[in-house]
């Protein structure tokens, strides 16, 4: 049976419109791709790779404002000190479980070196983003079963339009809320005048257990070797907004992910990852002076408020399409991970 999201079920979460796909993807531009890892036999891999990409063009030439915002610092993500301080995304997000950070550092290194030649030659070098969270329930962590290669086979096959959700690429050994987990996305969009702006929400999810589900009642039983989890949270607008008013959406989220149960736990990497397209900021400027401008909405209107409000609305209902579309899941030493049932939003 093909599992289905949660607006196929007749919920609708907030008062805001989704896009065509209620997807990341409705962001013009933006493009996801996949490459799921999955082996039996000695050692057991439920993991993979996922890329969100923020423009058709050449990522390091055309930058794009970003910022990010941490709930709780219980990660490894790399490229995010740079995100923060200069305001600009430079590569694809790249997400993977905890231990293949590395690799699919490396092998998005690789892919952008090969596509701009005079990085790290003529000019500087590149900061990747990668994020993380720990598959390690269902999956062999430590063999590392992720390659640089599989990197660079989720950033090929990133795509505009539906999404993949679920058990695929990063999300695929991924638990929620005490549930199988993994990839989950959403979009909002608001008209202004004459304006129309769109805010989407990609998540992979692997936190929380079935005590913290919103009315469970607590009588679920669960595995305790179930970890902490973490979740990484990816936003994308084509609203004309600056890194500064990027850090504030960001923070938006955690409002959505609340929504569905989280605490934040101590061991819980909560991360948020917010980029803007309505801008190129090209790596070196033509100009004959030392300024540049660019315009952004007013913050004494409306529309920050509702684009606070879309990204609350999109990433909880990013996270329950996450557990809604994935499958339930057997991996190492026997585990499984059960999907989690319609009934439960039904009743």
């Amino acid at each position: 049976m093909t599992r289905k999201r949660l607006r196929e079920l007749g919920i609708n979460v907030g008062r805001f419109k989704t896009g065509t796909y209620n997807a990341i993807t409705d962001v013009k531009g933006v493009k996801v791709g996949h490459k799921t890892v999955i082996k039996d036999g000695e050692s057991v891999a439920r993991t993979g790779v996922t890329a969100i990409v923020p423009h058709d063009g050449n990522w390091f030439r055309e930058k794009v404002f970003a910022n990010s915002y941490v709930i709780n610092g219980f990660g490894k993500t790399s490229g995010t000190i740079q995100v923060d301080e200069l305001g600009v995304l430079e590569s694809p997000i790249m997400l993977t479980n905890t231990l293949s950070v590395g690799d699919v550092l490396k092998g998005t290194i690789s892919y952008m070196l090969d596509q701009t030649p005079e990085i790290g030659d003529t000019t500087g070098t590149v900061n990747v983003v990668v994020g993380e969270c720990n598959d390690g329930y269902l999956n062999d962590i430590r063999a590392m079963h992720v390659t640089p290669e599989d990197a660079q086979e989720a950033i090929k096959n990133a795509k505009a339009g539906t999404v993949e959700e679920g058990c695929v690429g990063a999300g695929t050994g991924m638990l929620c809320l005490g549930h199988k987990g993994g990839i989950g996305t959403s979009s909002r969009i608001v008209t202004v005048g004459e304006e129309q702006y769109t805010v989407g929400a990609l998540v992979l999810t692997n936190f929380g257990r079935k005590q913290d589900l919103r009315f469970s009642n607590k009588l679920m039983n669960e595995d305790t070797n179930i970890p902490d989890g973490s979740i990484m949270i990816i936003l994308a607008t084509d609203a004309p907004v600056s890194d500064r008013q990027l850090k504030r959406i960001a923070k938006r989220a955690s409002f959505g992910l609340a929504r569905t149960g989280s605490s934040a736990s101590h061991g819980s990497g909560d991360i948020v990852l917010a980029f803007s397209t309505a801008h190129k900021i090209p790596h070196q400027y033509q100009a004959t002076n030392n300024t540049v401008q660019y315009q952004f909405i007013k913050e004494d209107g409306p529309i920050i408020s509702d684009l606070f409000e879309m990204t609350v609305d999109c990433v909880e209902e990013a996270i329950w399409n996450s557990m809604c579309k994935a499958e339930t899941t057997k991996g190492r030493n026997e585990r499984k991970m059960e999907a989690i049932s319609y009934d439960y939003f039904l009743r």
